[in-house]
């Protein structure tokens, strides 16, 4: 078979190269290809980080077997979804509206033509063979009906993704202090007054929603916003989302009291909370506050930081087995094991006194708080005074209420030395894949963190390396105003920038522009926001996702709700109107007032999925 993945881009698409399966990549030839053979199209999508992902892989396109029922019946092709998210959110619109529910790895059956007739995600391998059995099947011997489903099934999807042009702005600023007050009360309603965030489990950290209730509590002077605000960041940051060693955020806590995450380690996650930390800090004066959002800038310089100055997109939930002394789950390495402890394992680093301390400092139990006897690093409750006990941790159902920070100086000393030796003796545990594509619009992200970080915090080491990674996305991603969304290896890939990408890289350069003063800097997000303006409006005041002369897909996405990042949509009129404040220029901040006509609508009926736009 032939190795179409061998030379892509992406880390994702390579892990998958030498499969059974003979996958293509997203391209034109690979739907002829389906044509010839007058098979259906198996679309699977994912990312590199994806545990999922990985389980999906090991089971069925590993193995031979399975591989050979799909390569007979299918055309498969392979896509990342950090790499094409429109790709991704095209046909994840597709799966959300035929089985309620989304993720990844996403499984898409569809006709040569790229419409969708059978959706889903993660499927164990015998399910899995069956459903591509039964798929083949049905194109033999029903073939009219499942065409006629699939294109009414893009018809409907096609009808909705234009639903947003007959939208109307608020007439007014009263118009927008009800909308964002409103938000507010909303938001109260499913805050979680015990353990911080927002609903129950999964939680995720609701970045841009924090950075809208710190602005309006620093405008308003709302109790209630920063109190969401205090306790939301305090329990994360508290918790075993938060890498208490080195520092950074897991994707998310698979539970309601934000101690087991999810351990993949996002850019965009990192970059856009270490903002909210530092911002909470401005506005509170919290030494918890400050500390993490430079320790999360730290995790980024130190863990994700690549040779061309860029930022990686993320780090593996999943690390190898090692083998080694410490025994046990955590020398068989899979999901987590790089992270977490066992109070043996911390004796056996510091010794019978200073492991015994730890234990208690950081929630480590016998029973565990993760699986087969392990526990996830927390810091529920700070030790006091240098007595050699310390305070008692929690074993995470149900965690003890915020604390202060440590005062008595002889026990913060024990414990910054306790973390600086428990986290060389993790570096020499078998770490994480990393996924080492440099992604446009979260390096945008990463770059206004450490710009802003690097004055405020007074670390000139920040500050140089948002200048890096902006000197790479401008001399490597960018041509004529134009951006392409991924390089690796300082070579870019072919994949054309979205609206994200876009924005969120006019506002790093932006805001890197007003902490060096650099007019470099400044010519470059003006290039951007041209484009913005003149390739991905919708002819109605919002915009699409992708440009007009992007690649076209079964329809052209517009989804104006914020989702793990802010939405294209506010994220462009967030650029456009700090563009306005350092200009002055009235059409830059009319387009952003009439980009955020799609607010309303979403933040009274879902506050959550509206952060940046209210922000």
């Amino acid at each position: 078979m032939a190795n179409r993945l061998k030379s892509a881009t992406s880390p994702y698409l390579q892990q998958h190269a030498d499969n059974p399966v003979e996958w293509w990549p997203w391209c034109e030839e690979a739907f002829s290809e389906a044509r010839r053979r007058d098979v259906p199209v198996m679309l699977s999508v994912g990312y590199a980080a994806c545990h999922w992902c990985h389980v999906m892989a090991h089971e069925s396109f590993e193995d031979p077997a399975t591989a050979a029922v799909v390569n007979d019946t299918v055309v498969a092709i392979k896509v990342d979804r950090e790499e094409r998210p429109d790709i991704d959110a095209v046909y994840m619109t597709a799966t959300q509206a035929m089985t309620g529910q989304g993720g990844w790895p996403m499984t898409v059956f569809m006709t040569p033509a790229g419409d969708p007739f059978y959706c889903g995600m993660y499927f164990p391998k015998p399910q899995f063979t069956a459903l591509v059995e039964a798929v083949g099947r049905a194109w033999r011997s029903d073939r009219a009906q499942v065409v006629d489903q699939s294109e009414r099934i893009t018809a409907a999807l096609s009808e909705h993704a234009s639903s947003v042009a007959g939208l109307a702005t608020p007439d007014g600023d009263a118009s927008w202090e009800r909308v964002t007050a409103d938000a507010v009360a909303t938001l109260e309603e499913s805050f979680d007054a015990r353990y911080g965030g927002f609903g129950g489990a999964p939680k995720f950290p609701p970045s841009a929603v924090c950075e809208f209730l710190l602005r309006h509590a620093w405008r308003t002077g709302s109790g209630a916003a920063m109190r969401m605000v205090e306790g939301t960041c305090e329990a994360m940051a508290r918790g075993g989302m938060y890498d208490q060693l080195g520092g950074g955020f897991a994707r998310y806590s698979v539970d309601g009291t934000w101690t087991v995450p999810h351990f993949e380690k996002m850019l965009y996650d990192n970059a856009l909370l270490a903002r909210v930390y530092l911002h909470w800090w401005r506005s509170a004066d919290s030494s918890l506050a400050r500390r993490v959002a430079e320790e999360t800038c730290e995790f980024l310089l130190r863990e994700l930081r690549t040779p061309q100055g860029g930022f990686a997109s993320s780090l593996d939930a999943d690390s190898p087995g090692s083998g080694g002394a410490e025994g046990g789950p955590i020398a068989e390495g899979g999901e987590g094991a790089y992270y977490v402890w066992t109070p043996a394992g911390l004796r056996d680093v510091l010794g019978d006194e200073d492991g015994a301390w730890a234990a208690s400092v950081f929630g480590v139990t016998e029973a565990g708080t993760f699986e087969r006897g392990t526990s996830v690093l927390q810091r529920r409750a700070d030790p006091g005074p240098a007595s050699g006990t310390g305070s008692s941790g929690t074993a995470g159902a149900q965690p003890a209420p915020p604390v202060p920070e440590i005062s008595d100086m002889s026990s913060a000393e024990r414990l910054d030395r306790i973390r600086g030796t428990l986290l060389a003796a993790r570096d020499g545990r078998p770490r994480p894949a990393r996924d080492d594509k440099v992604v446009a619009a979260w390096n945008g992200m990463a770059i206004a963190a450490l710009a802003e970080a690097g004055l405020l915090l007074d670390r000139a080491d920040f500050l140089t390396a948002a200048s890096e990674a902006a000197s790479l996305l401008v001399s490597l991603h960018m041509s004529d105003g134009r951006l392409v969304r991924t390089s690796r290896d300082g070579t870019a890939s072919g994949s054309a920038g979205l609206l994200e990408d876009y924005a969120c890289v006019a506002s790093g350069l932006l805001a890197l522009a007003g902490v060096t003063g650099s007019a470099s800097w400044f010519a470059a997000a003006e290039a951007l926001l041209e484009t913005v303006l003149s390739a991905f409006g919708d002819g109605s005041g919002g915009f699409y996702d992708t440009a007009a002369d992007g690649e076209r897909l079964i329809f052209r996405p517009a989804d104006p709700a914020d989702n793990a990042t802010p939405s294209g949509t506010f994220a462009a009129a967030d650029a456009l109107l700090s563009y306005a404040a350092l200009t002055g220029s009235a059409r830059h901040r009319e387009a952003a007032v009439t980009a955020l006509k799609a607010l309303p609508a979403i933040a009274s009926r879902y506050p959550r999925a509206a952060g940046m736009g209210l922000a």
